[in-house]
């Protein structure tokens, strides 16, 4: 499979974030895993935090497991600049961006958008904040849903 970051990314932290989702299609965990600090705070609002690589294990490994084909399109992805415009140098570094997640299950494929925030430090992502909206991911199930009785109702993927 030939995985390649959906971005030209301007900043070795974006590079790094694109790496993690192209990773993740790939199924390939340990890559996933290497990326985030021992200490990582993953939140997705709305949803329990989970502290530490013990706990992202599990989200990866659910991730990245056989039944489960899981893919990102970035739409937008930017370094926050400093309060003199610029793009910070070193660490450490946020990353935001606006993507549309695909999680597919067979034949049933949803996709929602969302908004993440993460935080590079050192070259390994110390925080993850996803933002979703629980409407856009109940409308993409009912189409995921109907897409397995009728394709075509099923959205496309974004290009």
């Amino acid at each position: 499979m030939d995985i390649r970051p959906v971005s030209s990314p301007a900043h070795p932290a974006e590079a790094l974030i694109d790496t993690l989702f192209a990773a993740l299609a790939a199924k390939d965990p340990a890559t996933a895993l290497a990326m985030f600090d021992d200490r990582i705070v993953y939140t997705n609002v709305g949803l329990s935090t989970l502290r530490g690589r013990a706990k992202m294990r599990t989200v990866i490994r659910l991730l990245t497991s056989p039944a489960v084909d899981f893919r990102v399109y970035t739409r937008t992805s930017a370094v926050v600049a400093g309060a003199d415009g610029e793009l910070p140098a070193d660490s450490p570094v946020t990353v935001l961006n606006e993507r549309v997640d695909e999680i597919a299950l067979g034949r049933l494929v949803i996709r929602f958008w969302v908004c993440g925030r993460f935080v590079v430090d050192d070259a390994v992502i110390t925080r993850w904040r996803d933002y979703f909206d629980m409407v856009d991911i109940a409308r993409g199930f009912g189409r995921a849903l109907l897409g397995v009785a009728v394709p075509r109702w099923n959205r496309p993927a974004p290009r």
